[in-house]
């Protein structure tokens, strides 16, 4: 039975005080959820360490928003997959669709950053999704099959066992509009179906695919009550413990009649 990951990718937001102030929040909130429910935290950069001695001993776990794919050397302004370990990081997100659309980058950048973050030792929540031009034109399943392609290039499966896969229409990312139920069901069915054949069904039937896109506490139960969502990537409503903890209750809720 796969478990549910409730992720919070905090963007470019909070101060120390504020970053340091709700990993406490959510680190004794933590201590509420039995092992259905996993709980993630990704701060900015110059964070990092000290949400991780706030969330030390707790059941949150520590994630980055990004890492460069080279060993430490001459890369001004880069952070290396040693320097996120050394901050406690256990995992790291990658093809995040505001790195892809608004910072360029590519699916080859984007399977060096993931063999590279795999191969140190760190977990990836992978990110793929379309735009609204694409959904309107009938292009998602194949823009999936190209992102999920590329991203996992060259990655065998004893390799992607390290990789959590989290759908995130970018036309509902930070917007307000929500993929319905249905349509996030069908999204994740499809990679799901990838994976299998891609992989095998074993290991397919075993990775975890989150959705992503202006999830919050009054829908979270619906979308992650369909058969192929196993989590959510949060972004704005994680910014605070009195809308991030509801989208973890409702996981627990869930994780708990089955």
């Amino acid at each position: 039975m796969r478990r549910f990951l409730i992720a919070g990718n905090w963007k470019m937001n909070t101060t120390r005080q504020s970053a340091v102030a709700l990993a406490g929040e959510l680190a004794t909130a933590g201590s509420n959820y039995e092992a259905g429910v996993e709980i993630l935290v990704c701060p900015p950069y110059p964070y990092l360490i000290p949400v991780a001695e706030k969330l030390s001993g707790s059941a949150v776990q520590l994630g980055a928003q990004d890492v460069y794919f080279e060993a430490p050397g001459a890369f001004t302004g880069e952070v290396a997959v040693e320097m996120l370990k050394d901050c406690r990081c256990r995992f790291v997100i990658l093809g995040h669709s505001e790195r892809r659309h608004v910072l360029g980058e590519s699916d080859e950048i984007i399977n060096r950053k993931l063999r590279a973050a795999i191969s140190g030792g760190l977990q990836v929540v992978l990110c793929v999704g379309e735009l609204l031009s694409e959904r309107q034109a009938g292009q998602t399943e194949e823009v999936l099959d190209r992102q999920m392609q590329g991203g996992l290039s060259g990655v065998a499966e004893a390799d992607a066992a390290n990789v959590v896969i989290a759908y995130e229409p970018v036309w509902a990312i930070g917007t307000g509009v929500t993929a319905t139920p249905e349509q996030a069901e069908s999204a994740h069915e499809h990679l799901r179906n990838w994976l299998a054949t891609r992989y095998t069904p074993g290991f397919s039937e075993n990775v975890l695919i989150l959705y992503g896109g202006s999830v919050k506490a009054d829908n979270a139960e619906s979308l992650l009550g369909q058969a192929n969502v196993d989590g959510a990537l949060v972004g704005g409503a994680s910014l605070k413990s009195s809308t991030f903890v509801p989208i973890i209750e409702a996981a627990r809720k869930l994780s708990a009649r089955t």
